[in-house]
């Protein structure tokens, strides 16, 4: 017998088999009912349909029920939660305002009260007012829906439930940094000596509070106080958050330190840096490289910098955590800090999509010079036209840090409308390495500009540059392409055009659930699940599942949002977001019109159960030209038969 934790660790396999069983179940043995499959269907439910876990204490899970979550957003106005943050305009039956997840100068953010959904036709971000609040102020799920219900008076319930085994491993470090965090916090209440130091440095309690600050005892095993498995516990060293040392003496990785809570887009605490208080070193010391931490990849600050960003239009890009707090303190929240390492290509794509203007602001000594010019190395295959990078360089022996406590926030800011551009920068440093003054001189800044150049894929600016590069190498363009490999590509013909890919019928049923979930209770869902399994190739695997899991929720929950967060986690997920954008898509302008919307899926869903019946039939006899025909395969045959001459006499 199949216990319910195994069906934890096999759901999406369950569900996929689910109407193959329920297909051949009368071949199999005539006595074991449909019924008894759908029941194991609703038992499988019940067991995966918390998608929303709040990591609790240990050996505990806490979950939202979904019909508190329908509730919720039931009683939510998405408009009034998006206009907290975002100024919308009416447009029709809707509201529209520029989208506050990427920069644009046309509005394409729209925010429909009717489907209580937001959705953005430039960058394609979707959702509702959960979604929102984790996406605008880098919340958590539950934090997103505590801060819902507070605004209505609701209380969240917390249903506690034994720790499946199917929980993700990474669930389980983000929980032991987490409790770390909220440790290292506690005893920075505690410690005068660490208070000392961040009031030393011009911090208030609030900027402290806001980066969530801490400190790490002066103790070898300080963290053993908070966990009681400290000796043995593997999610400790996997977190980073203790050494095993030599003979087995195991301790605490952080001492005596300021910590610096790091988090990811989504607001979970991954990793620390750590400043140590007065002289020592490592001055920093940064969490290794974990399941949950790529220092690579990550960026300090970024959760509490976005409302300056979105605000000032810019991201500035420090070197050190004091770096950030000192500038947040003196009024410029626009800044983050890199992880102890070099500018990554992946970290200043994550930048671009912040701002139009990136500033990366540097030391003015020779380490700051080389930091830089790795920064544009690593930026010159990121560049998009429209977006800047500047950078900008402190006078010698100061940094943001210093600069701006003695300096103030004017001088700060002048300095960052100076930065120069990258491109400046760029053309600048090489030619100072040669002497432009000779051929030989520019023949070296011309083969240095070369392999920078052929980095570039932004079209606009390379051949900007590639003119820029060739004045100055006293050459012509053309010569300058030609030595490059670079091929001017004739003007091509207007191609004619074609039509887009119709999308199947199976995605379309999706869409328009999707707008309307109500729908599903017009449709044979036993029929449907039954059928699937033996579905024509043309209908992909995933849109069957994903219809089929759309009728069962759309009967159960009829209303967008609430489905939508149904999805939260699933695999199914990322799809859900298409599909419902491009069924908002298709109506984007129109009134609502319920009827039309029935008729349309009735008339897909005929069409859909024909082809689905057949597939049956044709296999069927495919079991016919083998042979392998039983008696109640023929009896299906004959029931199928009877059933789809019906369907064509109803049609005529």
């Amino acid at each position: 017998m199949i216990g319910q934790d195994s069906l934890l660790l096999l759901p999406g396999f369950i569900r996929r088999m689910l109407p193959v069983l329920q297909a051949i179940s009368p071949i199999i043995d005539p006595s074991i009912p449909v019924v008894a499959f759908r029941k194991l269907e609703l038992s499988l439910l019940a067991c995966t349909a918390h998608g929303n876990p709040l990591r609790g204490s240990p050996g505990t899970q806490k979950m939202i029920p979904h019909s508190f979550i329908e509730d919720l957003l039931a009683r939510v106005d998405v408009v009034d939660v998006v206009e907290t943050y975002v100024p919308l305009k009416r447009s029709g039956s809707n509201f529209s305002a520029r989208c506050p997840f990427h920069n644009e100068k046309t509005p394409s953010f729209t925010v429909s009260q009717t489907k209580q959904f937001y959705h953005c036709f430039g960058c394609g971000a979707h959702g509702t007012a959960i979604s929102f609040l984790m996406e605008y102020q880098g919340m958590g799920f539950i934090d997103a829906v505590k801060d819902l219900a507070a605004r209505v008076g609701m209380t969240v319930p917390e249903i506690e439930t034994p720790k499946d085994k199917a929980s993700s491993p990474d669930e389980d470090l983000i929980g032991v940094v987490a409790r770390a965090a909220s440790y290292y916090k506690q005893q920075l209440k505690q410690s005068d000596k660490a208070i000392d130091y961040l009031k030393g440095r011009g911090l208030s309690g609030e900027i402290a509070a806001r980066y969530g600050l801490g400190y790490a005892p002066d103790n070898w095993q300080a963290l053993e106080s908070e966990f009681a498995d400290y000796a043995k516990s593997t999610a400790l060293t996997k977190a980073g958050l203790v050494i095993d040392g030599n003979e087995g003496r195991r301790y605490d990785r952080f001492r005596d330190r300021v910590m610096f809570p790091i988090q990811n887009q989504r607001g979970a605490i991954i990793g620390f840096g750590g400043r140590v208080i007065g002289e020592g070193e490592p001055k920093y010391l940064n969490s290794p490289e974990t399941p949950l931490f790529e220092k690579g990849r990550e960026l300090y600050g970024l959760v509490q910098a976005r409302a300056g960003i979105r605000q000032s239009g810019v991201v500035v890009v420090v070197e050190g955590y004091m770096d950030v707090v000192a500038l947040a303190q003196a009024g410029i929240d626009y800044a983050v800090a890199t992880l102890g390492t070099a500018t990554t290509p992946w970290q200043v794509q994550k930048l671009l999509k912040q701002a139009d203007r990136v500033v990366f602001c540097f030391d003015g000594d020779t380490a700051g010079q080389r930091a830089a010019w790795r920064a544009l190395e690593n930026s010159l295959a990121q560049l998009v036209d429209g977006r800047q990078i500047g950078f900008l360089f402190l006078p010698e022996g100061e940094d943001p840090d210093s600069f701006v406590r003695t300096q103030g926030k004017e001088a700060f800011e002048a300095l960052l409308a100076e930065a120069e551009p990258l491109s400046e920068y760029m053309l600048r440093e090489l030619s100072t390495r040669v002497n432009m003054r000779s051929a030989e001189g520019r023949a070296k800044f011309l083969q240095d500009a070369k392999p920078l150049l052929a980095q570039i894929k932004a079209p606009m600016l390379s051949l900007v540059l590639r003119k820029q590069i060739a004045g100055l190498g006293d050459v012509s363009q053309a010569e300058l392409d030609a030595r490059y490999g670079i091929k001017t590509v004739s003007r091509p013909k207007a191609p004619q055009r074609q039509s887009a890919e119709k999308p199947s019928l199976l995605r379309h049923l999706a869409e328009m659930l999707l707008v309307s979930p109500g729908l599903a209770r017009l449709a044979d869902i036993e029929c449907f699940q039954a059928f699937s399994a033996i579905a024509a190739p043309e209908f992909p695997q995933n849109e069957v599942d994903l219809v089929a899991e759309l009728l069962e929720i759309g009967v159960e929950s009829p209303n967008v949002q609430a489905l939508v967060e149904r999805f939260r986690g699933n695999p199914l997920e990322p799809m859900v977001g298409r599909f419902q954008a491009s069924g908002l898509l298709a109506r984007e302008g129109q009134e609502f019109d319920e009827e039309a919307l029935k008729a349309d899926f009735l008339g897909a869903w005929s069409w859909i159960e024909q082809r689905l019946g057949k597939a049956r039939i044709d296999a069927l006899l495919e079991k016919s030209r083998k042979g392998q025909l039983s008696e109640e395969d023929k009896a299906l045959y004959r029931s199928l038969i009877s059933h789809s001459a019906g369907n064509r006499a109803s049609a005529g």
